[in-house]
């Protein structure tokens, strides 16, 4: 795992600015590996969801359940507090009355106040044919605005992360990424701002994969906050 070495200050303007980063090589095989061969591990997860059921596309994926494996944790912690400060920027750019705290076990206690206790890490497997349609992940009245995916595999065709903005008065974008296996992308939960000749105002973005063409693709997704 390799966080601390990362350019942090480059790595937050980014996101700031697109809504979105890659950071490269932040997992390496060994670690990919691991969670891809844990996938059918007993006493690990609390939820499987088949996306055909919901119309949420083709594949599946599985919701962890607390305690969190280590990894998983430090992922999760130590990310969290080094982008916080981007979260709240946009708020304040916004004039959102809301901030966010500045660890990731006093974000935990604001969802639990709230109800909202599920751990919301999750695990995603695709196959030939597999995609996930465009949606945002919130689960629940609290939520963080910034959220993260890992790819874990590199032998795939086709399966590209889509990102799209819907800027106001204006046709949708679509941003279309392609990160190797051990990268992350931080990104948007529902929004970013950008700078208008009035001030900020609100770009709505979702997130999802093109269909995989050939081969298996697995990812982790992190969201801060938990659900209900």
């Amino acid at each position: 795992m390799n966080i601390s070495t990362q350019n942090w200050q480059a790595i937050t303007q980014e996101l700031h600015d697109n809504g979105f980063v890659i950071v490269r090589n932040v997992l390496d095989r060994q670690e990919c590996d691991a969670l891809i061969a844990d996938y059918n591990a007993d006493n690990t997860y609390r939820k499987t969801i088949k996306m055909e059921r919901y119309r949420f596309g083709q594949g599946e994926y599985k919701y962890f359940q607390y305690p969190l494996p280590p990894l998983i944790t430090t992922l999760r912690e130590s990310i969290y507090a080094l982008i916080t400060p981007v979260a709240n920027q946009w708020m304040q750019e916004l004039n959102i009355d809301k901030r966010f705290p500045p660890t990731h076990a006093e974000m935990k206690a604001l969802c639990k106040a709230h109800g909202q206790e599920k751990p919301t890490v999750l695990i995603l497997k695709y196959g030939e044919g597999g995609f996930n349609t465009l949606h945002q992940d919130l689960y629940g009245e609290i939520y963080f605005p910034v959220q993260m995916v890992f790819i874990l595999d590199q032998d795939y065709t086709g399966g590209e992360f889509v990102i799209t903005e819907q800027i106001p008065r204006a046709q949708s974008k679509a941003n279309v990424l392609k990160p190797g296996a051990g990268d992350m992308i931080i990104f948007t939960t529902n929004f970013r701002p950008a700078k208008g000749s009035k001030g900020y105002y609100r770009v709505n973005m979702k997130h999802g994969v093109s269909t995989v063409h050939s081969g298996k693709r697995h990812s982790l997704g992190i969201i801060f906050h938990d659900g209900l």
